[in-house]
């Protein structure tokens, strides 16, 4: 049975893998629209080669480009925030929310208050926006299929047990590529070598994040609202192969693992399959050509973001927006050669002590408020004091 989707964020890496597996499945799949900031040749040549109907670009700029490009295909053209939640809004068997940042958030509500299905794989939507998000999804009756490789791992180790009987979840980290340096080292850590990860392909931002451990503590906010276990139930690992995406323990003591390669595509494929399975093109996992999986403790005392992603969410309010708005100017700076490395994670907790007063967000639009005012936040604080 052919089944409909619309994908949020085509041209990213997400929106790649996603359209990967549905180019191998292509009879299973009616795309419905997709969306970019501004990739237009990009966006148009997947419109027109998915039969889409819409095509969506976030920059009303860039429209007349992308009006040209589907000339005589057939395939609508639409651009600006009100279009991409249009977008997500119309009536699909699947949405895939793959939008980065704060963009994805009236998107990702779109689908949300559509009660429809969403696999989700913007982080901002649960760690800005989760008390909001998880309102919303229990009022309209939506489902979140997790699409994070370690949210997704969960999700399936969960799939037939009781949320009630577990007794903790593990996120695993790979700890990223600096995770054996000394403190003189990361202090003079270089964007090109933060980049570097030894596992996956990622951009330079979520790279950035994976070796200051905060991706690690945004998934720790996500998981906190993906799955009411509480704090005291949540915890990461250090597994640098990166094989072991997460576990779950549950009260007899029987612990539950999803392994598999470092690919997106393995959890992507799962959530547009759900609840059944679907072939991917990858290798089959060889534990022996392996050799070994270790794992290791977290070192907060070198890489504070998990601590700081755990107090953020302690605090619940604008706390977990403010973490992340002000990690996303902090690793900005850093990658513009602003910033040192180590001093990331300072930036962000100092935002967070000067924005302790911000008031608790009721609404997406208070939301996006708390994000802007702790951007300010953060630019101030690079501007006047000496974080470098």
């Amino acid at each position: 049975m052919t089944r409909s989707l619309t994908l949020l964020g085509a041209t990213g890496s997400i929106g790649a893998s996603t359209l990967d597996l549905v180019r191998r499945n292509r009879d299973a799949w009616q795309v419905e629209a997709l969306t970019a900031h501004c990739s237009v040749a990009e966006l148009a040549a997947l419109a027109i080669e998915f039969d889409a109907k819409l095509a969506v670009v976030g920059d009303e700029a860039c429209l007349p480009a992308l009006r040209d490009a589907l000339a005589g295909s057939g395939v609508e053209a639409a651009a600006g925030r009100a279009a991409l939640c249009e977008a997500a809004a119309r009536p699909v068997d699947m949405t895939v929310a793959a939008i980065v940042g704060c963009a994805g958030l009236g998107p990702v509500m779109a689908a949300i208050e559509r009660g429809g299905t969403i696999a989700l794989a913007n982080k901002e939507a649960l760690v800005s926006a989760g008390e909001v998000m998880m309102q919303a999804v229990a009022r309209h009756g939506a489902t979140l299929l997790p699409t994070d490789s370690e949210h997704n791992a969960i999700f399936q180790c969960l799939n037939g047990n009781r949320i009630e009987d577990v007794a903790r979840i593990t996120l695993t980290a790979s700890g990223g590529p600096l995770r054996t340096w000394s403190q003189a080292e990361l202090d003079a850590a270089t964007p090109a070598q933060a980049v570097a990860h030894p596992n996956w392909s990622m951009g330079a931002k979520i790279s950035v994040d994976s070796a200051t451990m905060m991706n690690k503590g945004l998934e720790y906010i996500e998981a906190y609202h993906l799955f009411p276990v509480g704090l005291d139930r949540l915890h990461i690992v250090v597994h640098p192969q990166s094989v072991v995406h997460s576990m779950v323990e549950f009260r007899d003591r029987s612990t539950l693992a999803q392994l598999g390669p470092s690919d997106m595509r393995v959890p992507i494929a799962s959530c547009l399959a759900w609840p059944q399975r679907m072939e991917t093109p990858l290798a089959p996992l060889d534990l022996a050509a392996i050799g070994q999986l270790t794992f290791e403790p977290t070192n907060e005392a070198l890489f504070p973001a998990t601590r700081l992603a755990r107090e953020a969410i302690a605090a619940g309010g604008s706390a977990p927006a403010i973490l992340n708005a002000a990690n996303e100017v902090a690793v900005a700076a850093f990658l513009s050669g602003q910033l040192r490395f180590t001093r990331i994670a300072a930036l962000v907790e100092e935002t967070l002590a000067r924005s302790n007063d911000a008031p608790r967000p009721a609404s997406l639009a208070e939301v996006l408020d708390v994000d802007q005012s702790a951007r300010r936040q953060a630019r101030s604080l690079l501007e006047t004091q000496a974080l470098v």
